[in-house]
This record gives C-alpha cells, sequence and structure tokens, in this order.
C-alpha cells in the first residue's frame, strides 16, 4: 500500500527515508518526492527545516558523489556532467572536485591499468580504443594523449 504523502511530516518521513539510504542534493530529493505525490510547497518546507538542521547537506551530497564516481573509475569532466545534470550549480560542482583531493592523474592511470592491464596501444585502432574507453569515462583528452604515448602525467 503506497503511502500518502499530504502532510508535513509524512512528506518529511519520506525525505528522511531516502536520506538514510545515501546523501541527496536538493532538487533530486525534491524530484523524488514529487513522484511520490508530495505538493510542491510541502516538500520545500520540509526540506528547507531538514537542511537546517543539518539532515539534508548539498556539500556532504557533493562530496560523496564525486568520491563515489571517482573510486569507480570516472573522471572529472563526466563526474562534472552528471552533477550539473542532476541540479547542482556549477560553482558549487567546480569547489566540490578542488576540494576533493583526488589525483586524477593517478585514477586516470589506475582505470586504465585496470580496463587495459598496462599495455600501451600497438596500433591505431587499439589507440582509438583506448582513448574512446577513457574519455568517456570522462578524463580530459591531454591527460590522455600523455598516457597513451606513455609520457609521464605529472
Amino acid at each position: 500500500m503506497p503511502v500518502v504523502l499530504d502532510n508535513l511530516v509524512a512528506v518529511r518521513r519520506a525525505a528522511m527515508d531516502l536520506l538514510a539510504r545515501r546523501e541527496h542534493g536538493r532538487v533530486e530529493l525534491s524530484r523524488k518526492l514529487r513522484r511520490r505525490g508530495a505538493p510542491v510547497e510541502l516538500i520545500d518546507t520540509a526540506l528547507e527545516r531538514l537542511a537546517q538542521e543539518g539532515l539534508l547537506s548539498e556539500a556532504r551530497y557533493l562530496e560523496s558523489f564525486v568520491g563515489y564516481r571517482a573510486r569507480a573509475g570516472y573522471g572529472p569532466l563526466r563526474i562534472r556532467e552528471e552533477l550539473i545534470q542532476r541540479g547542482l550549480s556549477r560553482p558549487d560542482v567546480e569547489q566540490a572536485l578542488r576540494d576533493s583531493g583526488i589525483d586524477w592523474c593517478e585514477q586516470l592511470e589506475q582505470t586504465w591499468r585496470r580496463k587495459f592491464a598496462g599495455q600501451l596501444p600497438g596500433d591505431a585502432r587499439e589507440h582509438a580504443q583506448q582513448g574512446r574507453f577513457l574519455s568517456y569515462r570522462g578524463y580530459p583528452l591531454d591527460l590522455i594523449s600523455r598516457l597513451l604515448r606513455g609520457l609521464d602525467l605529472d
């Protein structure tokens, strides 16, 4: 039986249930609650209160998301686009990427080694294949090019 989100307590409880599973951004959480049938005015009130109480934090969400996606082998370009698509502001996303402390060169090399066993491309086809994979993962083209030419990334 679906839960009816027709009062502030029910909306808050649904939001807290979602936040208990993982961090959410304000826009993402709002979308999920709207899909569950909660009125916009109740959502705004509930989310504002959760933010004031420190239970909803964009900064925590950004930190968590950047770390999670980086550990999964994704680069800064892909992570940036995913966060912007989730409704976060570009300056906040840029700050989170800078503050993450992630060495993107090291991440790129680890991702490449996991996928291609550290084997430099032997011909143009392999070079294109490895480059496409790493580009799709969201790494900058200049770093990909240096890596695939066997140059030091630092």
